[in-house]
Protein backbone atom coordinates (compact mmCIF):
# COMPACT_ATOMS: atom_id res chain seq x y z
CA UNK A 1 0.00 0.00 0.00
CA UNK A 2 1.21 3.49 -0.88
CA UNK A 3 2.21 5.38 2.26
CA UNK A 4 1.43 9.10 1.94
CA UNK A 5 2.48 11.48 4.70
CA UNK A 6 0.37 14.38 5.85
CA UNK A 7 2.83 16.86 4.34
CA UNK A 8 2.47 15.28 0.88
CA UNK A 9 -1.32 15.49 1.15
CA UNK A 10 -1.06 19.14 2.21
CA UNK A 11 1.33 19.96 -0.64
CA UNK A 12 -0.86 18.23 -3.24
CA UNK A 13 -4.06 19.88 -2.03
CA UNK A 14 -2.23 23.22 -1.84
CA UNK A 15 -1.18 22.98 -5.51
CA UNK A 16 -4.73 22.09 -6.57
CA UNK A 17 -6.30 24.87 -4.50
CA UNK A 18 -3.74 27.32 -5.88
CA UNK A 19 -4.64 26.40 -9.47
CA UNK A 20 -8.35 26.69 -8.67
CA UNK A 21 -7.77 30.10 -7.07
CA UNK A 22 -6.00 31.21 -10.23
CA UNK A 23 -8.99 30.10 -12.31
CA UNK A 24 -11.43 31.91 -10.03
CA UNK A 25 -9.32 35.07 -10.00
CA UNK A 26 -9.17 35.15 -13.80
CA UNK A 27 -12.91 34.58 -14.08
CA UNK A 28 -13.71 37.36 -11.60
CA UNK A 29 -11.13 39.88 -12.79
CA UNK A 30 -11.85 39.73 -16.52
CA UNK A 31 -15.12 38.09 -17.61
CA UNK A 32 -14.75 37.40 -21.32
CA UNK A 33 -15.45 34.91 -24.07
CA UNK A 34 -12.51 32.46 -24.09
CA UNK A 35 -11.01 32.17 -27.57
CA UNK A 36 -9.32 29.21 -29.24
CA UNK A 37 -5.68 30.22 -28.66
CA UNK A 38 -6.27 30.91 -24.97
CA UNK A 39 -8.08 27.58 -24.56
CA UNK A 40 -5.21 25.73 -26.27
CA UNK A 41 -2.62 27.36 -24.01
CA UNK A 42 -4.49 26.52 -20.79
CA UNK A 43 -5.29 22.97 -21.96
CA UNK A 44 -1.62 22.28 -22.71
CA UNK A 45 -0.65 23.78 -19.34
CA UNK A 46 -3.04 21.60 -17.31
CA UNK A 47 -2.15 18.41 -19.21
CA UNK A 48 1.54 19.21 -18.68
CA UNK A 49 0.95 19.67 -14.93
CA UNK A 50 -0.83 16.30 -14.75
CA UNK A 51 1.90 14.52 -16.72
CA UNK A 52 4.71 16.07 -14.65
CA UNK A 53 2.91 15.00 -11.47
CA UNK A 54 2.66 11.44 -12.84
CA UNK A 55 6.35 11.33 -13.77
CA UNK A 56 7.40 12.62 -10.35
CA UNK A 57 5.09 10.07 -8.70
CA UNK A 58 6.56 7.27 -10.83
CA UNK A 59 10.12 8.23 -9.92
CA UNK A 60 9.21 8.44 -6.24
CA UNK A 61 6.76 5.54 -5.70
CA UNK A 62 7.56 3.18 -8.58
CA UNK A 63 6.17 2.21 -11.97
CA UNK A 64 3.14 0.28 -10.65
CA UNK A 65 1.73 3.28 -8.80
CA UNK A 66 2.63 5.56 -11.69
CA UNK A 67 0.70 3.30 -14.07
CA UNK A 68 -2.28 3.30 -11.70
CA UNK A 69 -2.27 7.11 -11.60
CA UNK A 70 -2.08 7.47 -15.39
CA UNK A 71 -4.83 4.85 -15.87
CA UNK A 72 -7.03 6.72 -13.40
CA UNK A 73 -6.21 10.07 -15.01
CA UNK A 74 -7.04 8.89 -18.54
CA UNK A 75 -10.24 7.24 -17.31
CA UNK A 76 -11.36 10.38 -15.45
CA UNK A 77 -10.36 12.60 -18.37
CA UNK A 78 -12.50 10.53 -20.73
CA UNK A 79 -15.45 10.59 -18.33
CA UNK A 80 -15.00 14.35 -17.90
CA UNK A 81 -15.63 14.83 -21.62
CA UNK A 82 -19.16 13.56 -20.93
CA UNK A 83 -19.29 16.29 -18.27
CA UNK A 84 -18.55 18.75 -21.06
CA UNK A 85 -21.47 17.43 -23.11
CA UNK A 86 -23.84 18.05 -20.21
CA UNK A 87 -22.30 21.45 -19.46
CA UNK A 88 -22.90 22.38 -23.10
CA UNK A 89 -26.52 21.21 -22.83
CA UNK A 90 -26.98 23.33 -19.69
CA UNK A 91 -25.36 26.40 -21.27
CA UNK A 92 -27.64 26.09 -24.29
CA UNK A 93 -30.80 25.37 -22.29
CA UNK A 94 -30.30 28.46 -20.13
CA UNK A 95 -28.78 30.63 -22.91
CA UNK A 96 -25.76 31.53 -20.76
CA UNK A 97 -23.88 34.55 -22.24
CA UNK A 98 -20.34 33.69 -23.37
CA UNK A 99 -18.70 36.12 -20.94
CA UNK A 100 -20.27 34.25 -17.97
CA UNK A 101 -19.51 30.70 -19.15
CA UNK A 102 -15.98 30.94 -17.70
CA UNK A 103 -17.45 31.53 -14.21
CA UNK A 104 -20.03 28.74 -14.57
CA UNK A 105 -17.40 26.20 -15.60
CA UNK A 106 -15.04 27.18 -12.77
CA UNK A 107 -17.89 26.76 -10.27
CA UNK A 108 -18.69 23.39 -11.81
CA UNK A 109 -15.10 22.23 -11.39
CA UNK A 110 -14.96 23.41 -7.75
CA UNK A 111 -18.28 21.69 -6.96
CA UNK A 112 -17.13 18.49 -8.69
CA UNK A 113 -13.86 18.43 -6.73
CA UNK A 114 -15.64 18.90 -3.40
CA UNK A 115 -18.20 16.19 -4.12
CA UNK A 116 -15.62 13.74 -5.43
CA UNK A 117 -13.32 14.33 -2.46
CA UNK A 118 -16.26 13.45 -0.21
CA UNK A 119 -17.14 10.32 -2.18
CA UNK A 120 -13.47 9.26 -2.33
CA UNK A 121 -13.25 9.39 1.47
CA UNK A 122 -16.50 7.43 1.85
CA UNK A 123 -15.59 4.92 -0.88
CA UNK A 124 -12.10 4.27 0.52
CA UNK A 125 -13.50 3.71 4.02
CA UNK A 126 -16.15 1.29 2.73
CA UNK A 127 -13.65 -0.68 0.62
CA UNK A 128 -11.31 -1.01 3.59
CA UNK A 129 -14.10 -2.22 5.86
CA UNK A 130 -16.09 -4.45 3.49
CA UNK A 131 -14.52 -6.32 0.59
CA UNK A 132 -17.98 -7.00 -0.88
CA UNK A 133 -18.15 -3.27 -1.74
CA UNK A 134 -16.02 -4.15 -4.77
CA UNK A 135 -18.90 -6.37 -5.90
CA UNK A 136 -21.48 -3.62 -5.27
CA UNK A 137 -19.38 -1.01 -7.10
CA UNK A 138 -18.93 -3.43 -9.99
CA UNK A 139 -22.66 -4.11 -10.27
CA UNK A 140 -23.36 -0.35 -10.07
CA UNK A 141 -20.98 0.31 -12.96
CA UNK A 142 -22.46 -2.52 -15.05
CA UNK A 143 -25.95 -1.07 -14.49
CA UNK A 144 -24.68 2.41 -15.39
CA UNK A 145 -23.04 1.06 -18.54
CA UNK A 146 -26.23 -0.67 -19.67
CA UNK A 147 -28.36 2.42 -19.02
CA UNK A 148 -25.89 4.73 -20.76
CA UNK A 149 -25.77 2.44 -23.79
CA UNK A 150 -29.58 2.18 -23.93
CA UNK A 151 -29.97 5.97 -23.83
CA UNK A 152 -26.78 6.89 -25.66
CA UNK A 153 -28.69 8.98 -28.22
CA UNK A 154 -30.45 11.13 -25.63
CA UNK A 155 -29.52 14.18 -23.57
CA UNK A 156 -30.28 14.67 -19.86
CA UNK A 157 -33.38 16.68 -18.99
CA UNK A 158 -31.64 19.77 -17.59
CA UNK A 159 -34.77 21.83 -17.08
CA UNK A 160 -36.37 18.87 -15.28
CA UNK A 161 -33.52 18.67 -12.75
CA UNK A 162 -35.04 18.26 -9.27
CA UNK A 163 -32.86 20.98 -7.75
CA UNK A 164 -33.80 23.41 -10.53
CA UNK A 165 -37.51 22.62 -10.15
CA UNK A 166 -37.31 23.24 -6.40
CA UNK A 167 -35.50 26.56 -6.97
CA UNK A 168 -38.13 27.69 -9.47
CA UNK A 169 -40.89 26.92 -6.97
CA UNK A 170 -39.27 28.52 -3.94
CA UNK A 171 -37.15 31.44 -5.20
CA UNK A 172 -38.23 34.72 -6.80
CA UNK A 173 -36.50 34.83 -10.19
CA UNK A 174 -35.68 37.42 -12.81
CA UNK A 175 -35.63 36.55 -16.50
CA UNK A 176 -32.38 38.41 -17.30
CA UNK A 177 -28.70 37.83 -16.58
CA UNK A 178 -27.32 40.81 -14.62
CA UNK A 179 -23.52 41.29 -14.89
CA UNK A 180 -22.75 37.75 -13.76
CA UNK A 181 -24.56 38.21 -10.43
CA UNK A 182 -26.47 35.44 -8.68
CA UNK A 183 -28.79 37.73 -6.70
CA UNK A 184 -29.95 41.27 -7.49
CA UNK A 185 -32.30 43.76 -5.86
CA UNK A 186 -35.46 44.35 -7.90
CA UNK A 187 -38.40 46.48 -6.74
CA UNK A 188 -37.01 46.54 -3.22
CA UNK A 189 -36.49 42.79 -2.81
CA UNK A 190 -33.71 40.33 -3.58
CA UNK A 191 -34.35 38.02 -6.51
CA UNK A 192 -32.26 35.26 -8.09
CA UNK A 193 -30.97 35.52 -11.65
CA UNK A 194 -30.93 32.64 -14.17
CA UNK A 195 -27.22 32.26 -13.38
CA UNK A 196 -28.15 30.81 -9.98
CA UNK A 197 -30.32 28.19 -11.69
CA UNK A 198 -27.42 27.33 -13.99
CA UNK A 199 -25.08 26.79 -11.04
CA UNK A 200 -27.68 24.63 -9.29
CA UNK A 201 -28.09 22.53 -12.45
CA UNK A 202 -24.30 22.17 -12.73
CA UNK A 203 -24.04 21.16 -9.05
CA UNK A 204 -26.76 18.52 -9.39
CA UNK A 205 -25.06 17.14 -12.49
CA UNK A 206 -21.71 17.00 -10.69
CA UNK A 207 -23.32 14.94 -7.95
CA UNK A 208 -24.56 12.34 -10.44
CA UNK A 209 -21.19 12.17 -12.20
CA UNK A 210 -19.40 11.69 -8.88
CA UNK A 211 -21.61 8.68 -8.11
CA UNK A 212 -20.40 7.01 -11.32
CA UNK A 213 -16.81 8.15 -11.70
CA UNK A 214 -15.57 7.35 -8.18
CA UNK A 215 -16.46 3.61 -8.34
CA UNK A 216 -14.92 3.58 -11.83
CA UNK A 217 -11.55 4.98 -10.77
CA UNK A 218 -11.45 2.66 -7.75
CA UNK A 219 -11.54 -0.07 -10.38
CA UNK A 220 -8.03 0.87 -11.57
CA UNK A 221 -6.51 1.82 -8.20
CA UNK A 222 -7.57 1.38 -4.59
CA UNK A 223 -5.15 4.07 -3.35
CA UNK A 224 -7.19 7.08 -2.10
CA UNK A 225 -4.31 9.47 -2.83
CA UNK A 226 -4.09 8.33 -6.47
CA UNK A 227 -7.87 8.40 -6.85
CA UNK A 228 -7.95 11.98 -5.57
CA UNK A 229 -5.00 13.12 -7.68
CA UNK A 230 -6.37 11.53 -10.86
CA UNK A 231 -9.76 13.19 -10.33
CA UNK A 232 -8.30 16.56 -9.40
CA UNK A 233 -5.89 16.86 -12.31
CA UNK A 234 -8.49 15.57 -14.79
CA UNK A 235 -11.01 18.17 -13.61
CA UNK A 236 -8.62 21.11 -13.40
CA UNK A 237 -8.27 21.34 -17.17
CA UNK A 238 -11.98 20.93 -17.80
CA UNK A 239 -12.72 24.65 -18.22
CA UNK A 240 -10.08 25.18 -20.91
CA UNK A 241 -10.97 21.87 -22.58
CA UNK A 242 -14.62 22.97 -22.85
CA UNK A 243 -13.74 26.11 -24.82
CA UNK A 244 -11.25 24.14 -26.90
CA UNK A 245 -13.56 21.36 -28.05
CA UNK A 246 -17.10 22.73 -27.62
CA UNK A 247 -17.39 23.10 -31.38
CA UNK A 248 -16.34 19.46 -31.82
CA UNK A 249 -18.40 17.84 -29.06
CA UNK A 250 -21.39 17.14 -31.28
CA UNK A 251 -19.07 15.26 -33.67
CA UNK A 252 -18.08 12.59 -31.12
CA UNK A 253 -21.13 10.51 -31.95
CA UNK A 254 -19.79 7.28 -30.45
CA UNK A 255 -18.30 8.72 -27.27
CA UNK A 256 -21.25 7.68 -25.09
CA UNK A 257 -21.02 4.16 -26.52
CA UNK A 258 -17.29 4.07 -25.79
CA UNK A 259 -17.81 5.29 -22.23
CA UNK A 260 -20.51 2.66 -21.70
CA UNK A 261 -18.03 -0.05 -22.79
CA UNK A 262 -15.32 1.36 -20.51
CA UNK A 263 -17.69 1.43 -17.51
CA UNK A 264 -18.76 -2.16 -18.25
CA UNK A 265 -15.12 -3.25 -18.42
CA UNK A 266 -14.25 -1.52 -15.12
CA UNK A 267 -17.37 -3.01 -13.52
CA UNK A 268 -16.30 -6.51 -14.59
CA UNK A 269 -12.77 -5.79 -13.33
CA UNK A 270 -14.12 -4.83 -9.89
CA UNK A 271 -16.24 -7.99 -9.72
CA UNK A 272 -13.19 -10.11 -10.63
CA UNK A 273 -11.18 -8.33 -7.93
CA UNK A 274 -13.88 -9.15 -5.38
CA UNK A 275 -13.88 -12.75 -6.58
CA UNK A 276 -10.09 -12.86 -6.15
CA UNK A 277 -10.45 -11.80 -2.50
CA UNK A 278 -12.79 -14.77 -2.01
CA UNK A 279 -10.81 -17.29 -4.06
CA UNK A 280 -7.33 -16.47 -5.35
CA UNK A 281 -7.90 -18.72 -8.36
CA UNK A 282 -10.16 -16.00 -9.80
CA UNK A 283 -7.98 -13.95 -12.20
CA UNK A 284 -7.40 -10.21 -11.82
CA UNK A 285 -6.90 -7.67 -14.61
CA UNK A 286 -3.45 -6.05 -14.28
CA UNK A 287 -3.12 -2.25 -14.33
CA UNK A 288 -1.18 -2.12 -17.61
CA UNK A 289 -3.92 -4.09 -19.36
CA UNK A 290 -6.63 -1.79 -17.93
CA UNK A 291 -4.73 1.24 -19.21
CA UNK A 292 -4.28 -0.30 -22.65
CA UNK A 293 -7.95 -1.32 -22.96
CA UNK A 294 -9.20 2.14 -21.91
CA UNK A 295 -6.92 3.87 -24.43
CA UNK A 296 -7.91 1.47 -27.24
CA UNK A 297 -11.65 1.92 -26.57
CA UNK A 298 -11.27 5.72 -26.62
CA UNK A 299 -9.28 5.61 -29.87
CA UNK A 300 -11.80 3.30 -31.54
CA UNK A 301 -14.74 5.49 -30.41
CA UNK A 302 -13.00 8.63 -31.69
CA UNK A 303 -11.98 7.15 -35.06
CA UNK A 304 -15.42 5.59 -35.56
CA UNK A 305 -17.00 8.99 -34.77
CA UNK A 306 -14.82 10.74 -37.37
CA UNK A 307 -15.70 8.14 -40.02
CA UNK A 308 -19.42 8.30 -39.15
CA UNK A 309 -19.56 12.09 -39.44
CA UNK A 310 -17.60 11.97 -42.70
CA UNK A 311 -20.21 9.59 -44.16
CA UNK A 312 -23.16 11.40 -42.55
CA UNK A 313 -22.45 15.12 -41.95
CA UNK A 314 -25.85 15.50 -40.25
CA UNK A 315 -24.98 13.02 -37.49
CA UNK A 316 -24.79 14.62 -34.04
CA UNK A 317 -23.54 13.31 -30.71
CA UNK A 318 -25.50 13.27 -27.45
CA UNK A 319 -24.38 13.29 -23.85
CA UNK A 320 -26.29 10.13 -23.05
CA UNK A 321 -28.62 9.66 -20.12
CA UNK A 322 -29.20 7.12 -17.38
CA UNK A 323 -32.96 7.51 -17.62
CA UNK A 324 -35.47 7.51 -20.43
CA UNK A 325 -36.80 10.93 -21.34
CA UNK A 326 -40.22 11.69 -19.96
CA UNK A 327 -43.15 12.13 -22.34
CA UNK A 328 -43.37 15.81 -21.39
CA UNK A 329 -39.70 16.30 -22.33
CA UNK A 330 -40.23 14.49 -25.63
CA UNK A 331 -43.19 16.72 -26.48
CA UNK A 332 -41.21 19.81 -25.49
CA UNK A 333 -38.23 18.78 -27.61
CA UNK A 334 -40.22 17.80 -30.70
CA UNK A 335 -41.15 21.33 -31.89
CA UNK A 336 -37.51 22.43 -31.57
CA UNK A 337 -36.38 19.45 -33.60
CA UNK A 338 -38.93 20.22 -36.31
CA UNK A 339 -38.18 23.94 -36.38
Amino acid sequence: MLQISGSVWVLTIGVIVGLLALDLALAAARPHAVRFREAVAWSVFYIAVAVVFGLVLTAWAGGEYGAQYFAGYILEKSLSVDNLFVFAVIMTAFAVPEQHQHKVLTFGIVAALIMRALFIAIGAALLNLFSFMFLLFGVLLLWTAVQLFRHRNEDPEVQDNGIVRLARRTLPLTDEYVDGKLLVRLDGRRVATPLLLVLLAIGGTDLLFALDSIPAVFGVTQEPYLVFAANAFALLGLRALYFLVKGLLDRLVYLSTGLAVILAFIGAKLILHWGHTVDNRVPEVPTWLSLAIIVVILLVATIASVLKVRRDPEARAHAGSLHERSREAERAARPRADA
